[in-house]
């Protein structure tokens, strides 16, 4: 039996390119003792993935012939570890792939009453980030001013409803007028600032006359720059990405650090999601609660079939996706029982 995968098939200059990806047809693999073979039903689609390629980081780094590694909710086809059983839908360090093997120690069970792609979503990556961000990292307080950039993005939908939840001011800043408005009219956000049209500084200023205390950075560079103008003295930036970083050849960070850091004694702390592991159930559970009482929305960015995996990636890095992009894969077999 055979299946497709998409390797890299060359590291990208600068920006990435679809032609950076290549499809294979290659012979299904065979799990080893102790290993997992599952076949992928969604895979979430990151700008992380995008990092990945320009040199190690939390994790090795992805060159040339590698197949592309992703996230992924995943059903099991056949296990050869006790812990795991066929049929159970896993979530799993995967690949751009129709199966893949796992090692059981990068698979996790999920539960049944929750919809699959919710679990990379609110319940996923995205929506965990947020809360481990917003709360773990920023200690974010029911009196502040909140701004996230990339409020339109995966992580970015989330946190600003879970800071609008406990009594927040929560400012957007997204790409385009289009956004913008639905980050307002659908998310609840108490204003959205569009940075491709938009003086940040004077725009910064209108919206947070009082200055800024959490500071919610999805994408370094100069939008960092202009918002650390307006950081209240012993604020707080959370450092989750830096997306408009990603595909410069010649990174630059803001030119006002160290100073602003010093004079307005800020605190800037990065992370990553699974700094917090420990911490996802009490995270999951308080935003279930949440869902429950229509005080957060689900967004979800699907786009079907593997093939379209590339695209997906090439699109969130230039801001098309609205909410958590991801690619399904294969049907959800919870659907196929039902029908």
């Amino acid at each position: 039996m055979n299946m497709k995968q998409f390797i890299l098939k060359e590291a990208p200059n600068a920006k990435l390119n679809v032609s950076n990806f290549e499809l294979q047809e290659v012979d299904l693999p065979k799990p080893k003792d102790g290993q997992v073979l599952v076949r992928n039903i969604l895979l979430s689609i990151d700008a992380a993935n995008r990092t990945w390629m320009q040199g190690r980081t939390y994790r090795d780094q992805v060159i040339a012939g590698d197949v592309m590694p992703s996230y992924s909710v995943s059903e099991i086809i056949e296990s050869k570890d006790p812990e795991f059983k066929k049929g159970q839908i896993v979530t799993a360090e995967s690949f751009w792939a129709e199966y893949s093997i796992v090692e059981p120690r990068d698979l996790n069970k999920c539960p049944d009453n929750i919809s699959l792609p919710n679990l990379l979503s609110l319940f996923g990556i995205a929506g965990l980030t947020a809360y481990h961000g917003l709360f773990d990292v920023g200690k974010v307080r029911a009196s502040d001013t909140v701004v996230v950039s990339a409020a339109a993005g995966s992580v970015g939908v989330y946190v600003g409803q879970l800071a609008k939840a406990i009594g927040c001011k929560v400012v957007g800043i997204a790409g385009g007028d289009t956004k913008c408005k639905k980050v307002v009219e659908e998310l609840g956000f108490d204003g959205c600032i569009d940075y491709k049209n938009a003086n940040l500084v004077r725009d910064l200023k209108t919206h947070c006359p009082e200055g800024i205390d959490l500071y919610f950075d999805n994408v370094g560079g100069t939008v960092l720059e202009a918002v650390l103008i307006r950081m209240k003295n012993k604020g707080r930036v959370v450092c989750c990405g830096a997306v408009s970083q990603y595909e410069s050849s010649s990174p630059t960070g803001p030119r006002n650090i160290p100073g602003f850091v010093i004079t307005k004694r800020l605190k800037l702390e990065g992370f990553i999601v699974m700094d917090f592991k420990e911490r996802h159930m009490e995270a999951i559970t308080h935003m279930k609660k949440l869902l429950n009482e229509g005080k957060i929305t689900i967004v979800e960015d699907i786009t079907e079939g593997l093939q379209s995996a590339p695209e997906a990636l090439v699109n969130l890095l230039n801001g098309k996706n609205f909410g958590k992009s991801m690619v399904r894969v294969a049907p959800d077999p919870n659907e196929q029982k039902m029908s």
